[in-house]
């Protein structure tokens, strides 16, 4: 199947260039390639261009789960006939276990796994088995062990209309792939339900169930059904049932597992017991000794992480699989926002590394598990094939690898140019704020403050306040959902101005701020870097009176070096547009309310606004009703509205236990 991207846009500015010359590099076998784009200038629909000319399955890593959620909602506009798949981390609530020898501390590990995603990460790699017209939007957790493909895809079961299937041979394959019989009326994901020859199965990929009807030992029937009522959505002829999660191994090679396992922890124990660790021996016995009754007798244990190099017969020190290993060998993988993503892809093994390493020496795990681990960056480039980098600040890695070139997309649609940047001394600061934020609140734009300390912040904040201005201070104790409410207050102009630290760069996108402020300008370091400092000024690039003032005493290397650049892609801009005629017009964008109060479901109104329930079955219903809703919000990626359904089940289960 063929990418077919759909859009309303064309190519316009120097997308089309840039599009041009990105294909071309490809198409000549260029492994490297690094796309400069500036803040608004279009770089996802530049890319979507990309990804329906080359048509390869596509990789897109993002360092931010916020931002890859954005990225997978654009890409699903772009591409509605093809597999657009989402993979993030699926823990809602996640503390690894780790062992604290100062204190004698064991901490077990602790998760809430957010059954939404996990359908998705599910949904990505079979859609990658399936199909070849696929993108995966996905955080840099893809570069943690999912177990091996090559067992996950052995377990597959095509069921065909018309296919010889015995209800015996059905229930044996579902009990293999870990499916969980029940009989509730509410089928839920990795369960089925069996009446007669119907068989109900719920795929814990697919968003609906499948009911499979057998005559004489044939399919005679297959359907997609509703998991709350049972009804028959539609008829289809084929689907491929696969395990419930990736660490489930055939038969054949468990029990090869299982023996390997036992040796290590003989090896171990001696070892342990050579060096005086008597306790340790005994834990690491007692522990494994469990693990392996669960493994031989069920097929799986908690932890079974920990013994994925058994499982897929991996010797000491080679790499886990991952989802790159679910990829073909023809793939594009794009690294969005590089120059952060880059460092965090680098991070990754060492951190990990170091808890499980005491765990081992411990006595809580087998050496093995140090093998359960996320890649190691040389392990990550090695599988580098086609690589597209993305930011509007590329390191130097990214231009070395692309052999020094780098294509530039400084144009925008809009006609925006990038922000006027001035500097002014820090004698006065406060007055020259007070000025500046006075008439941008006049003209109805909004402001963005950044500091370099928590106590600046508040105390500017404060003194604001105390001023008369609408502001706002954005920290890092806000969960993901209030700053979202606040940055939508921001929009709204129910706040502004917003001081922050480090909070106020990538992924913003706010068109109605036109002034960024930042103090302390010439402290030089990370968070006055060049490549900080130029995403920075891309925060008043979407407005037409965009402007940055840098408060300094000094001019570091860093300030020169950002305004240098600023200047360099201004003169370009400034240029195209005059030979073109073009008029910069500020982004328009729409204000979603916050919670989508004005897109409240149905079901949740009627729950607003009851004050009486005459029975306990109306609030079960009226539960059962909300969770289906809360689950849709969840599928469409409307977290916020999810949240707000789930607050309201939480109080009817409360209301429930006291009925």
């Amino acid at each position: 199947m063929n990418f077919v991207l759909k859009s309303p846009f064309k190519p316009r500015g120097d997308q089309k260039k840039a599009i041009e010359e990105l294909i071309k590099g490809f198409e000549k076998g260029e492994r490297f390639q690094t796309l400069l784009g500036v803040t608004g200038s279009g770089k996802t629909f530049t890319v979507a261009n990309v990804i329906e000319k080359l048509n390869l399955p596509t990789l897109i890593i993002s360092h931010n789960k916020t931002l890859a959620a954005q990225l997978y909602q654009e890409f699903k506009s772009f591409f509605p006939a093809n597999a657009v798949e989402y993979f993030i981390s699926y823990y809602d609530y996640y503390i690894p276990e780790a062992y604290l020898p100062a204190t004698d501390t064991y901490i077990a590990k602790e998760t809430l796994i957010n059954k939404e995603i996990d359908r998705m990460r599910l949904s990505a790699t079979r859609s990658l088995y399936e199909r070849r017209d696929v993108i995966i939007v996905a955080s840099v957790s893809c570069i943690y062990g999912i177990g091996d493909p090559n067992n996950y895809f052995s377990l597959k079961l095509n069921l065909q209309k018309d296919r010889i299937l015995t209800r015996k041979k059905l229930l044996d394959f579902l009990t293999e792939l870990r499916y969980e019989r029940t009989e509730d009326l509410i089928l839920q994901p990795s369960m089925f339900r069996v009446r007669g020859n119907i068989f109900d199965i719920f795929p814990p990929y697919h968003k609906t169930p499948i009911r499979v009807e057998l005559e004489e030992d044939i399919v005679e029937n297959l359907f997609e059904i509703d998991s709350l009522t049972g009804f028959v959505i539609r008829e289809i002829d084929e689907f491929n049932l696969y395990p419930t999660n990736y660490f489930i191994t055939p038969e054949s090679k468990l029990k090869i597992a299982v023996d390997r396992i036992k040796k290590e922890l003989k090896e171990r124990v001696s070892e342990l017991e050579k060096e005086g660790k008597k306790l340790e021996a005994q834990r690491l016995q007692e522990r494994t000794y469990y693990d392996l009754e669960l493994l031989e007798e069920m097929g799986y244990c908690p932890g079974i992480e920990n013994y994925s190099r058994h499982l897929s017969l991996r010797e000491e020190g080679e790499p886990p699989y991952t989802l790159i290993d679910y990829f073909p060998e023809d793939f594009l993988m794009i690294i969005d926002e590089s120059h952060m993503t880059i460092p965090q892809l680098r991070a990754m093994y060492e951190g990990d590394r170091s808890r499980k390493k005491t765990l081992v020496e411990h006595g809580f795990r087998l050496p093995s598990a140090l093998d359960n681990r996320p890649l190691k960056f040389k392990e990550i480039e090695e599988r580098f094939k086609k690589v597209l980098f993305l930011s509007a600040t590329p390191s130097e890695y990214e231009v070395k690898k692309s052999g020094g070139r780098v294509v530039e997309q400084i144009i925008r649609p809009t006609g925006l140019i990038d922000p006027v940047v001035e500097i002014k001394p820090t004698k006065n600061q406060i007055e020259v704020i007070e000025r500046e934020i006075k008439e941008r609140v006049k003209r109805g734009e909004r402001v963005l403050i950044t500091t370099l300390t928590k106590r600046m912040a508040e105390k500017l904040a404060a003194f604001l306040y105390e001023k008369g201005f609408k502001v706002k201070y954005l920290h890092s104790d806000l969960d993901a959902l209030e700053r979202v409410k606040l940055l939508t207050e921001l929009r709204r102009g129910d706040v502004d101005i917003i001081v922050g630290i480090n909070l106020l760069r990538e992924g913003l996108d706010l068109p109605e701020v036109s002034l960024v402020i930042v103090l302390d300008a010439d402290k030089e370091g990370y968070l006055r870097s060049e490549t900080s400092l130029i995403q920075t000024f891309g925060r008043a690039a979407r407005n037409v009176n965009g402007k940055v003032i840098l408060f300094a005493d000094k001019i570091t290397l860093s300030m020169e070096n950002a305004i240098a650049e600023t200047n360099r892609r201004r003169k370009i801009q400034i240029e195209y547009n005059k030979k073109y005629r073009i008029k910069p017009r500020t982004v328009k964008k729409e204000i979603r309310d916050f919670f989508y109060a004005r897109k409240m479901p149905a079901i949740l109104k009627v729950a607003e606004k009851k004050e009486f329930y005459s029975s306990k079955d109306e609030i079960e219903e009226l539960i059962k009703r909300l969770d289906a809703e809360m689950k849709d919000a969840a599928n469409n990626l409307e977290f916020e509205k999810a949240a707000v359904i789930r607050d309201k089940i939480f109080e009817l289960k409360e209301i429930l236990l006291n009925f």
